[in-house]
């Protein structure tokens, strides 16, 4: 028995984008868009009606801008949907605060037909559309560059979940954190599944982020 296509919302100001987007998503069997938004609150109110399983949300959109959407949805759904905000720059300060808000990731608006297929199908299953080299320039710009407090939630890491963080916040899949540390797949899922849980984190993307924040991974002078 065949599943049921993933539901998506897209949300973005501008007309054409949204006509674009879904061009290129409905062409996949398994996806269908449910639902279109010019702002922030439009998003909102189509996230709590239709319950997609998967958002795209322009950062910078009227009325709401994308990361207070992101944050009423998320604070609000018993159930929300992932979120995946979009962007035309990697280092646009929005995508880190709506990183902080929880959405799963961020794609840029460039990227082409097949990664937009590929990201949505992967923050569905559970994943964070992490880009490594962006995140952490994003969240570096945020770190301690001297020592402070050390977060509580340091102190409750095992030595191996340390080296976990460490790892995941250089961009490290499962797979690639399994070769470098010389375990299973099954461990290494416990070791990421503790991390997230000792950090209050929904997903690596915001391990990485209290990482730098908290001091536990330090700016470079």
């Amino acid at each position: 028995m065949s599943r049921p296509p993933l539901r998506i919302v897209l949300a973005d100001d501008e007309r054409m984008v949204r006509t674009a987007l879904r061009v290129i998503l409905e062409a996949e069997p398994d996806l269908e868009v449910v639902g279109e938004a010019a702002s922030g609150a439009e998003a909102v109110a189509q996230v709590r009606s239709l319950a997609p399983d998967v958002v795209l949300m322009d950062v910078r959109m009227p009325e709401i801008d994308g990361i207070r959407a992101t944050e009423q949805i998320l604070r609000t759904m018993e159930r929300p949907p992932r979120i995946v905000v979009v962007t035309t720059f990697e280092n646009d300060a929005y995508v880190y605060d709506a990183l902080r808000a929880g959405a799963a990731g961020f794609l840029l608006k460039r990227a082409d037909p097949d990664e937009l297929i590929g990201a949505v199908r992967l923050v569905a299953r559970g994943d964070s559309l992490l880009f490594p080299a962006a995140v952490r320039t994003l969240a570096a710009a945020h770190a301690a560059t001297v020592p402070s407090a050390v977060p509580g939630w340091a102190g409750r890491l095992t030595e191996r979940e340390a080296d976990v963080l460490r790892l995941m916040a250089t961009g490290l899949s499962n797979h690639e954190l399994s070769e470098r540390l010389g375990v299973g797949a099954q461990t290494v899922k416990t070791h990421v599944a503790s991390v997230l849980a000792k950090t209050g984190s929904r997903d690596r993307t915001q391990a990485v982020i209290a990482a730098y924040e908290g001091g536990f991974i330090m700016k470079k002078g």
